[in-house]
């Protein structure tokens, strides 16, 4: 199955693939928010089992609200499953507690900076993928870059390899949601509404009744501002435009975009998280962005 779209060639054709990257950056952002945000609930008076509920719950009323404009999602049981395995639960899972061991930079690296190698490896060995010159030199400098921040950060934080193995976790559960994403040809809003609707009522009364929590703790401001960003930006808003943005450009284009997410939360976490980035770490950020750009423009 190929992966990259061949340059456009039609008004539509340019138009599909003007709003494939349109989502694959929007994603962009929202996972750099979704990096800090997550670092910062281990701040602030939660368990790790608390914000995966704020999250499932505020996910879980937007959820309630597309049904009623979209109608129930459309797609086997096994299948939603399979969906949920990756994105609903290993991917944030391994955020929620990788950060309560490792800061910003080594979850942004491993989490979002390793996706597209990943991606593309199981895309290669399970689809049969062919890497052209301009993928295999795209990669490389991105991956020169990440090595860079990694460098940078990985040295200055002891026991930060535990947090380190979660998130690789996380990076392949993400890897094989996009490629089941792509291979089943599932509408963005049908991976949407399973993400958003699905998790809840099977994990709220696990955590109700059994998991550790501070909630109470949490002043209203802290919750409604974890409530909205995990739920409503980091499911809905991500999982629409992340499915969209494959569909259109396919799991390896549309992972090289996002790498740009570890460089952007790495710097946005210097002012706002006291976690500074040295010269190693800024030549990485500026090489993964060039890399991204490699791996997005057409001859």
């Amino acid at each position: 199955m190929p992966d990259a779209i061949p340059a456009p060639s039609t008004p539509l054709a340019a138009r599909e693939s003007l709003i494939g990257l349109s989502c694959a950056f929007g994603v962009t952002l929202v996972w750099a928010g979704f990096l800090l945000a997550s670092r910062l609930s281990t701040q602030q008076p939660f368990t790790p089992w608390d914000v995966a509920a704020l999250r499932y719950s505020g996910a879980f009323l937007v959820g309630l609200v597309l049904v009623a404009r979209f109608g129930w999602p459309r797609l086997p049981f096994r299948r939603s499953l399979a969906l949920l395995a990756g994105a609903a639960f290993g991917f944030p899972f391994a955020s929620y507690i990788g950060f309560g061991f490792a800061p910003t930079s080594h979850g942004a690296v491993l989490m979002t900076g390793l996706l597209p190698f990943v991606t593309t490896g199981l895309a290669t060995l399970f689809m049969g993928e062919r890497w052209d010159a301009r993928k295999l030199l795209s990669l490389s400098v991105v991956g020169l870059g990440i090595g860079l921040l990694a460098t940078d950060t990985f040295g200055a934080h002891p026991g930060a390899w535990r947090g380190d193995l979660i998130f690789l976790i996380g990076c392949f559960s993400w890897a094989s949601f996009t490629l089941l994403i792509r291979y089943w040809r599932v509408p963005a809003m049908t991976a949407t509404l399973v993400l958003a609707l699905y998790p809840a009522p099977l994990y709220l009364p696990v955590w109700w009744l059994f998991l550790p929590s501070r909630m109470a703790e949490a002043p209203l401001g802290v919750l409604s501002f974890q409530l909205v960003y995990h739920g409503l930006m980091a499911v809905v808003v991500a999982g629409f435009l992340f499915s969209r943005a494959v569909n259109l450009l396919g799991p390896a284009r549309t992972t090289t975009i996002t790498a740009l997410a570890p460089a952007l939360a790495a710097l946005l976490a210097w002012p706002l998280l006291g976690e500074p980035l040295g010269m190693a770490g800024l030549a990485g950020v500026a090489l993964v962005s060039a890399g991204m750009v490699l791996g997005v423009a057409r001859r």
